[in-house]
C-alpha cells in the first residue's frame, strides 16, 4: 500500500508540474501603490466588518451546537445557509498571504477552530450548513435522487454549497498555513467517498445535473495534496459528462445553459487533465475557452444575460435586458485562464484576456469608497449598477468577491526553471527566494503607458515581458539600464531577456496605448470604447432623477430595477463616415486627467451629451452610464431612433404594466420565487426554456399592493394537447388544455384573469400551481407574468 501510494505522488507531482510556466505563491507578491493595493485594501476593510459569529451560525446549528448569534439573512438564511463561510475562509487564506497582516490570521485561524469544534461534534466528517443537512445527505447516500438543475431532493444546489466549504479549507491550509484546515479537508473528502461510492455512475451523471461548484476541480487539488489516487477517482465521478463530451468533440451547445454553472465544471475538466496527463478534459476546456472569451463575451470580459448563455449570435437581449454579465463568471473565467496559460508558453492571449477581465469587470464591480459588491454589470446604454452592504447582501457575487480582491497578486508574475515571466503590469514587488531574486515593479499604468522593472539583486535568468495585443506592431519598446534593446517579438507574445542581471539593474518597458472601437458580436453597429486594454464609458445622470445605488437584503436586492432609459433617447456617436479611424479622432484626451476623453462633435442626444466624458469604466460608479454606443450618420439618426422605439415599444409597455415574473427553468428567478413541485423538470428547447412537471409545480409571486388583475402565461405549440388545472392560492382559476394556434411563432401566450376577491385576501403574495391532470402533464411553461391589466396585447 505504501508503494502504491508513493507510486500515486509521484505520477501526481509530475503531472502537476507539467506546463511551462507556474505561479508564485501569493506570499511572494506585494501590491504597491495602485488601483490594485486600493482594491485590496477595501476589500480587507470589508472583510473585517464581517461578523464572523453570523457565518459561523449555519454550521453551529446544523452541528447540534449553541447559536449564540444568529445567521445572516438573504441567501444565508433561504436554503444557501454556510455557503457565505465557505468564501470568507477563502478570502482571509488569500487576503493574509497577500498582506500578512496578523488580524486576518487570528480571524481565520479562529473561524478554522469553530468549525472544527463543529465537525468533530458530528463525528462523521461533515460539516456544513445546508439546513437539515444530515436528511439530505442521508438520502443522497441511499440512492433517493430527484434532481433538478438547482436542488438535490429539494435543497439549494447542496454541492454547490459544500464546496464553498472545500474550497475555504484548501486555501486555509494552503494559502494560510493552518495544518487542521487540511485534516479537515481530508476528513470531508472522505465522507464524500463514503457517501457517494454506492451511487452508481449514471447516479453521480443525474446528481450532477443540478450546479455543484468546482466539486471536480477540489478533489483534483486534495488528490495533489494527499498523493491519495481515491480523491483524484472521486473528482473524475464529478466530471458532468454532458457537458464534458460536447466541448472535447469541439460543439458548442452552450446557449441556454446557466453560464456559471459550467465554468466551474471546466476548471476541474482542465485540473483532472493536468494531474492525470489525459487530453480530452484539456481540449474540451481550450474549446470553451476559446468559445466564451472569442463568441460569447463583452468588451469588459464578461458573459451571459440573465445568468444564462445566450445564442452567440444575438446579443441582442445584452443590449435590452438589465442583468448584464455576472461578476462570478469573470471570477471563474480568470481562474480557468491561469490555469490554461501555464501550458501555452508564449501565448500571450490568455494575459490579454485576464488583464481585460481584470481591469473592466472585476476590478470595477467593487465600490472603491465602501467596498460593495455587483452582481449584474447591465451593458443596456443609461441603465446603472447596485452594491452589496456588508450586512445585508449575502449573493455568491460577494463571496467571490470578497476572493477576488484578495488575490490580485496572483498572476502578474509566472516562472520556470530559471525564466521570469511578467504577465501584468501592476505596481508590486517580487520574492523569488529559490533563486535569491527580487524584484520591484514601479508604474503608473494605466494611468501612465509603461513601467520599469528594477533587480534588486545578482543572478542570472530570462526575463519575458508580456508584448500586449493591444500595442501596435513595432511600437513596444525596451531598455536596460537606460539604453535601448532591440524588440523581437510581437504582439499577442512576450520578449524575452536573458542575462546576468546586476543589483539595480533596470528594464524599462513602453506601452502606447492606442484608442479602439470593439464592436458588440452580432451588433457592429453598437461598439465600445477601449484606451489600450481599458473600457471607457460616460455616466449619464438622468435630470431630476434619485436612485439608490445599494442593494437591500430583499429577494431580487442585487439587480439594478430602477426605470430604464428608453434606447432611443440614449446618445449616439454621429459620424458622416462610419469607420473606426474617422470616430477614433475625434476623441481628445482631457488635461491632467488621465484616461480622460471628450468627443467633440461625435455624441449626440439629450441635452448636454456632447459634453460628455468618457473615462475608465472601472472608475465609474454610482451613476447610469454608456459602454455601448450606436453609431450612425446625420441621414441615418432619426431613423435609427425611430427603429429603436419601434423595437421597445411594446416591451417597454408591458413592463409597465408587469408586477412580478418567473422565467421558468432558470436557476435564480425560480429559486427567487419559492419554486416548489413533485415529478418536475426543465430543459431547454429551441423557443427557450421550460418548466413542466408530471404531478405538479408551483410558484410565489408578490403583489405588495393589491394591483393584480391577470396572469399572462407563455406555451409551446408542440406541447399541444396537455391537460392541466391552474390554481392561485388553492383557487382553481382555469382548466387549461394546450393547442395549437395559427401563426409562425413556436411561443404564444394566454391571459388568465384573476377574481378581485381572491386578490383582496392575498395578503400580497400569490402561490401560482400548476397540476398535472391524469395521464398528462402540466406545462411545459415557458414564461409567466403577473400583470396589473391585459390591456397590452400578447
Amino acid at each position: 500500500m505504501k508503494q502504491l501510494l508513493a507510486a500515486v505522488a509521484l505520477v501526481l507531482c509530475a503531472h502537476s508540474a507539467g506546463g511551462a510556466t507556474q505561479p508564485f505563491p501569493l506570499d511572494r507578491v506585494r501590491l504597491l501603490d495602485g488601483p490594485f493595493l486600493d482594491a485590496q485594501t477595501t476589500d480587507l476593510h470589508y472583510l473585517m466588518a464581517l461578523d464572523p459569529e453570523r457565518l459561523l451560525a449555519p454550521f453551529r446549528r446544523e452541528a447540534g451546537l449553541p447559536v449564540p448569534t444568529p445567521s445572516y439573512g438573504n441567501w444565508e438564511s433561504s436554503g444557501l445557509d454556510g455557503h457565505m463561510g465557505g468564501h470568507y475562509l477563502s478570502a482571509l487564506a488569500l487576503m493574509w498571504a497577500s498582506t500578512g497582516d496578523a488580524e486576518v490570521k487570528r480571524r481565520l485561524d479562529y473561524v478554522v477552530a469553530e468549525l472544527k469544534r463543529c465537525q468533530d461534534t458530528l463525528g462523521t466528517g461533515y460539516i456544513g450548513g445546508i439546513p437539515d443537512g444530515a436528511t439530505a445527505w442521508d438520502q443522497v447516500g441511499a440512492g433517493q435522487l430527484k434532481v433538478d438543475s438547482f436542488s438535490v431532493n429539494g435543497r439549494w444546489v447542496p454541492w454547490y454549497n459544500l464546496h464553498k466549504l472545500f474550497a475555504g479549507l484548501r486555501d486555509a491550509a494552503v494559502q494560510g498555513g493552518n495544518a487542521d484546515a487540511k485534516t479537515m479537508l481530508v476528513r470531508l473528502s472522505d465522507w464524500a467517498l463514503r457517501l457517494t461510492t454506492p451511487l452508481t455512475d449514471a447516479q453521480m451523471q443525474d446528481m450532477l445535473r443540478a450546479e455543484h461548484g468546482g466539486m471536480a476541480e477540489v478533489l483534483a487539488d486534495v488528490s495533489q495534496m494527499t498523493g491519495d489516487l481515491r480523491y483524484l477517482a472521486l473528482a473524475r465521478r464529478f466530471e458532468h459528462q454532458a457537458l464534458l463530451q460536447p466541448l472535447a468533440a469541439g460543439q458548442d451547445k452552450l446557449t441556454g445553459l446557466h453560464a456559471n454553472t459550467q465554468i466551474p465544471k471546466v476548471i476541474g475538466f482542465a485540473r483532472i487533465a493536468r494531474l492525470a496527463g489525459e487530453d480530452e478534459g484539456e481540449r474540451a476546456a481550450e474549446f470553451f475557452w476559446d468559445t466564451v472569451t472569442e463568441k460569447r463575451s463583452v468588451a469588459i470580459g464578461g458573459n451571459s444575460v440573465k445568468e444564462h448563455f445566450h445564442p452567440a449570435d444575438d446579443f441582442r437581449p445584452m443590449l435590452n435586458e438589465v442583468e448584464g454579465p455576472e461578476t462570478c463568471n469573470s471570477y471563474n473565467m480568470l481562474k480557468l485562464t491561469a490555469l490554461l496559460s501555464q501550458a501555452h508558453d508564449g501565448q500571450g492571449r490568455y494575459a490579454d484576456f485576464y488583464e481585460r477581465t481584470l481591469y473592466n469587470h472585476i476590478l470595477a464591480s467593487q465600490h472603491p469608497g465602501e467596498g460593495g459588491f455587483v452582481y449584474f454589470t447591465p451593458m443596456r446604454p443609461q441603465h446603472y449598477r447596485v452594491y452589496s452592504q456588508v450586512d445585508q447582501g449575502m449573493w455568491c457575487c460577494v463571496g467571490s468577491g470578497i476572493e477576488s480582491h484578495a488575490r490580485h497578486g496572483e498572476f502578474i508574475y509566472a516562472h520556470d526553471d530559471d525564466t521570469l515571466v511578467v504577465n501584468l503590469f501592476i505596481a508590486s514587488t517580487l520574492d523569488w527566494r529559490e533563486r535569491g531574486i527580487h524584484v520591484t515593479q514601479s508604474t503608473r499604468f494605466p494611468d501612465e503607458p509603461r513601467t520599469r522593472l528594477t533587480v534588486d539583486n545578482a543572478g542570472h535568468f530570462a526575463l519575458k515581458l508580456r508584448y500586449p495585443g493591444w500595442v501596435a506592431p513595432g511600437a513596444l519598446k525596451l531598455k536596460v539600464n537606460g539604453k535601448p534593446v532591440v524588440v523581437s517579438g510581437k504582439p499577442g507574445g512576450y520578449v524575452e531577456l536573458k542575462r546576468d542581471w546586476q543589483a539595480g539593474d533596470q528594464v524599462d518597458v513602453e506601452l502606447p496605448m492606442r484608442t479602439t472601437l470593439e464592436p458588440m458580436p452580432g451588433l457592429k453597429n453598437y461598439v465600445a470604447v477601449l484606451h489600450g486594454p481599458i473600457v471607457l464609458a460616460a455616466k449619464t445622470p438622468q435630470p431630476g432623477e434619485t436612485l439608490s445605488f445599494r442593494a437591500d437584503a430583499s429577494r431580487m436586492g442585487h439587480v439594478a430595477q430602477g426605470a430604464v432609459c428608453p434606447q432611443e433617447a440614449a446618445p449616439v456617436f454621429v459620424s458622416p463616415n462610419l469607420k473606426e479611424a474617422d470616430i477614433v479622432r475625434r476623441f481628445r484626451p482631457v488635461p491632467g486627467q488621465p484616461l480622460t476623453f471628450t468627443a467633440p462633435g461625435l455624441i449626440q442626444g439629450a441635452k448636454g451629451a456632447e459634453k460628455l466624458e468618457l473615462i475608465p469604466f472601472f472608475r465609474l460608479h454610482d451613476s447610469r452610464y454608456m459602454v455601448y454606443w450606436a453609431r450612425s450618420t446625420p441621414t441615418q439618426q432619426s431613423l435609427l431612433r425611430v427603429e429603436l422605439a419601434k423595437a421597445e415599444q411594446s416591451r417597454l409597455a408591458l413592463d409597465a404594466i408587469t408586477i412580478d415574473q418567473v422565467a421558468p427553468g432558470e436557476q435564480q428567478p425560480e429559486t427567487d420565487h419559492g419554486f416548489r413541485g413533485e415529478g418536475a423538470e426543465n430543459g431547454i428547447a429551441p423557443a427557450g426554456r421550460w418548466r413542466h412537471a408530471k404531478q405538479w409545480f408551483s410558484y410565489e409571486l408578490r403583489d405588495p399592493r393589491g394591483e393584480a388583475r391577470v396572469l399572462r402565461l407563455t406555451f409551446a405549440k408542440g406541447d399541444a394537447g396537455r391537460r392541466f388545472d391552474l390554481l392561485v392560492n388553492g383557487q382553481r382559476i382555469a382548466e387549461i388544455t394546450l393547442d395549437r394556434p395559427d401563426g409562425p411563432q413556436d411561443l404564444y401566450t394566454r391571459d388568465f384573469p384573476l377574481p378581485a376577491e381572491l386578490v383582496r385576501a392575498s395578503s400580497g403574495q400569490l402561490v401560482v400551481k400548476f397540476v398535472a391532470q391524469p395521464g398528462s402533464i402540466a406545462g411545459g411553461l415557458y414564461g409567466l407574468r403577473l400583470l396589473k391589466s391585459g390591456d397590452t396585447a400578447p
